[in-house]
């Protein structure tokens, strides 16, 4: 299963709709193709995906709420009850008579495009599906970008029924054409390790890996049983050292190494599986090259054969750099309510260096505000003077 697009209204935190496009918007040429997913193809015409999406703003801006919406959204895809999904609280807002209506527009493995239309609400506390529907459509019908989206003239498939007996009300009526299709999306969501930097990988790491991030160990091994984990760290030329309990790992390895192993191997399982991988402040722990190296892992098709997605946000304007293209960057900002924009709809360039653009402000809302920063230089040199 594959993300085409997502549009959504009402949501409390935003200032107006916020609709996050998977499909690339921009014309793909050969030289982009090499480094793209082609996610299916319709009468001779193919469309593509990034297989990098960055969500870049300043402090606050909202990056961390669209990126909880995305694990949301995906999750909801795959079953999971809404009540249950930690990333609900950005819903907190939303009572029995206001509601969001989000549509999911996904590519499914039977070679379909489908639309769920669900409306969302709360009652009593608790979150619930109040209308949905799952329309469906051959991929062969569409004869254009614009007609993946059209689905006025199709009869739904699936219509929630209030009546049914073994259905959840926060539960999406999707469980019905995942489990006919046998499909599903597969997510890995590392949002709640962002300000938690400890080993969560629960298998032994390739030794290259290792030694990527530290030449200085010979291997790490990690075996979870039933009543214990088995941790072995060896350093060259040095004994061995057992551990039981992966947070002991922080007194011998850097926090650039743990985060790097987390997340690479991360990266290596979504190449296998054409899966999403949501990080949040992708800079924390790690130097340019570093970040340059995942980036461009995701971008080669020997190493990511199935159109696996990174999908990150970052304060840093030089990671920008890192893309030819605009359409993998949205840009995000928070002025009376979070909106996210696509950098390709509002710079046409695409040979303008970006990380100048965005802290030039030349986009508005993308650098840090001048008069608060004029407030708080003042109050630095007025607090000196206090202290003489």
């Amino acid at each position: 299963m594959k993300l085409l697009k997502i549009c959504t209204k009402g949501l409390p935190l935003f200032r107006d709709n916020c609709d996050i496009d998977f499909v690339a918007p921009q014309r793909v040429n050969k030289d982009n193709a090499s480094e793209m997913n082609c996610i299916f193809t319709a009468n001779g015409q193919s469309y593509y995906q990034n297989n990098v999406l960055s969500f870049i703003g300043v402090n606050a801006s909202g990056k961390t709420t669209i990126l909880k919406l995305l694990n949301l959204l995906c999750r909801m895809l795959n079953n999971e009850a809404l009540n249950n999904i930690s990333s609900s609280e950005i819903l907190d807002g939303l009572s029995s008579d206001k509601e969001a209506v989000i549509d999911i527009y996904f590519y499914a493995k039977n070679d379909t495009i489908n639309q769920l239309h669900t409306v969302i609400s709360r009652n009593k506390g608790k979150l619930l599906i109040k209308d949905e529907y799952l329309k469906t459509k051959p991929s062969s019908s569409v004869k254009s970008k614009k007609t993946i989206f059209e689905f006025e003239k199709i009869t739904p498939e699936i219509v929630r029924n209030k009546d049914e007996a073994f259905l959840l009300d926060d539960v999406s009526i999707c469980v019905a054409f995942n489990k006919k299709n046998n499909d599903k999306i597969t997510l890995t969501d590392t949002l709640q390790y962002t300000n938690l930097n400890e080993l969560n990988v629960y298998e032994n790491c390739p030794a290259e890996l290792i030694e990527f991030f530290d030449p200085s160990i010979e291997y790490l091994k990690v075996d979870v049983g039933r009543k214990k984990t088995d941790i072995r760290l060896k350093f060259k030329k040095e004994d061995e050292i057992i551990l039981s309990r992966t947070s002991e790992l922080n007194r011998y390895l850097s926090s650039g190494t743990i985060k790097g192993i987390n997340i690479f191997i991360y990266a290596m399982n979504s190449f296998k599986t054409g899966g999403y991988v949501i990080i949040d402040e992708l800079e924390n722990h790690f130097n340019h090259e570093i970040i340059s190296t995942l980036i461009g892992f995701y971008k080669d098709k020997k190493i990511n054969p199935n159109g696996a997605m990174l999908i990150f946000s970052t304060h840093y304007a030089e990671l920008l750099d890192e893309f030819e293209r605009n359409d993998n960057i949205f840009i995000v900002r928070n002025l009376g309510g979070i909106t996210s924009e696509n950098l390709s709809f509002i710079l046409k360039r695409n040979d303008l260096k970006k990380s100048e653009v965005y802290q030039s402000d030349y986009l508005d809302g993308t650098a840090p505000n001048y008069e608060s920063y004029m407030k708080l230089k003042k109050k630095i040199i007025c607090s000196q003077k206090e202290d003489v």
